[in-house]
């Protein structure tokens, strides 16, 4: 135990504590048995170790913050530890990248189980699964979601601006008051581009320079590693689905055509479907149907995006196409707040918001003919600073989360 103290010790003496994300206060710190899911470079490890320096005094031992992946348990057991760790008089144990112990899900139930008084913090895949036909710890544990940074996370981080989320009903009822306080304070356009090239994951504030490098590294391990281990897709077939990414950041999103990615990729049909499936699990690109109600396994998607702009940068051979950028943005800080997106229908607009809202995504001078007697709808427009009636900038909507 005394080596993973001194790990913790060191772990807890270099996180900054200069910014911490609202995700923060979403979360029900009280309850026993909490997972922090996110793809890889959201902020998940800083997240709990900032919960840490922000709850416990320096050398306090009722806390122990470890990693999974380290080598300690490749002889130690999570049961084991958790076991020493209450002897020793541990209240809180933090566990991160539990999803690379196997039998994780087995032994956090036991620990859950055993010790009653022992609060237990874990941080995953995105992939990975509360119910593993190991243990299902779906009655036990509370599971948040990590998105990226939003627009207005980023412009706290970069430019100092410090202002509140927004909930869309006030955005929509009000998207001039917000608009006006931004830019009263920046020029949100100045920084937006900016923010749709690499504003997404907070490793951009490491190093700029190295920044498509690392989120081609996210992507790459997230499809050798994650998918290979947590949804048995052959390592094979690892390159198919690379090259199935790269088709999607080359795709203007009206249409998508199944068997057209199939011949591009040399995937069949059925597996394409499959794969669109995990790629979505694993927070790499968001399929949109019609009706979400009505949805079937494997069925055919009417759009797909990536996950955000930032890997549309990234992994796009040419520059990528300014429509799909703004809907990429769009549909991922809506996804990212919480709310429910679907496809509105041809000429009905881009997007259906939580089943009544409807949203039409373009440029300065997009204007409302395709929302037409449509209840409820309104024009998320780009290169705008100000709000005009139903006509709201796109940047505003990165202020949701």
């Amino acid at each position: 135990m005394e080596k993973l103290f001194e790990r913790h010790d060191a772990y807890l003496s270099i996180v900054s504590m200069e910014y911490v994300r609202d995700m923060m206060q979403r979360i029900n710190w009280d309850a026993r048995l909490i997972v922090i899911r996110g793809p890889k470079g959201v902020g998940k490890s800083t997240l709990m170790k900032q919960y840490i320096r922000g709850h416990f005094e320096p050398g306090d031992r009722h806390v122990l913050y470890c990693s999974a992946d380290t080598t300690y348990f490749a002889t130690h057991t999570l049961v084991e530890v958790a076991e020493k760790f209450v002897k020793l008089g541990g209240q809180w144990l933090f566990i991160d990248e539990v999803h690379k112990y196997p039998g994780w899900s087995r032994e956090i139930k036991d620990i859950y189980d055993l010790y009653s008084n022992l609060h237990v913090v874990l941080s995953g895949s995105s992939l990975i699964q509360i119910n593993d036909g190991q243990a299902d710890l779906s009655r036990r544990i509370v599971v948040y979601d990590m998105p990226g940074l939003s627009f207005r996370e980023f412009l706290r981080l970069d430019i100092g601006l410090n202002y509140d989320p927004v909930s869309l009903p006030q955005l929509l009822e009000n998207a001039g008051k917000l608009c006006a306080n931004v830019s009263s304070q920046c020029h949100p356009l100045e920084h937006f581009s900016r923010y749709l090239q690499y504003g997404y994951y907070p490793f951009y504030f490491e190093g700029k320079q190295e920044y498509y490098d690392k989120l081609e590294n996210v992507v790459n391990y997230i499809i050798d590693v994650e998918l290979t281990k947590h949804r048995n897709v052959e390592i094979g077939n690892t390159r198919k689905l690379k090259a199935l990414i790269q088709v999607i950041s080359q795709m203007t999103p009206y249409e998508v055509d199944i068997a057209k990615l199939s011949r591009a990729t040399g995937i069949m049909r059925a597996t394409v479907l499959k794969y669109l499936a995990y790629l979505e699990e694993a927070n790499l690109i968001r399929r949109l149907f019609t009706d979400l109600k009505r949805v079937t396994d494997l069925q055919k998607p009417d759009k797909v995006y990536l996950d955000n702009s930032n890997l549309l940068y990234a992994l796009c051979q040419q520059k990528p196409e300014i429509g799909t950028v703004r809907e990429c943005f769009f549909a991922n800080q809506l996804a990212s707040a919480g709310h429910i997106i679907e496809y509105a229908g041809y000429k009905k607009g881009d997007f259906r918001i939580d089943g009544h809202t409807v949203v039409e995504v373009g440029g300065e001078d997009k204007g409302f003919s395709q929302l037409a007697g449509q209840e409820h709808s309104f024009v998320a427009a780009d290169d705008v600073e100000s709000a005009y009636g139903r006509k709201i900038p796109l940047w505003a909507f990165g202020f949701l989360y």
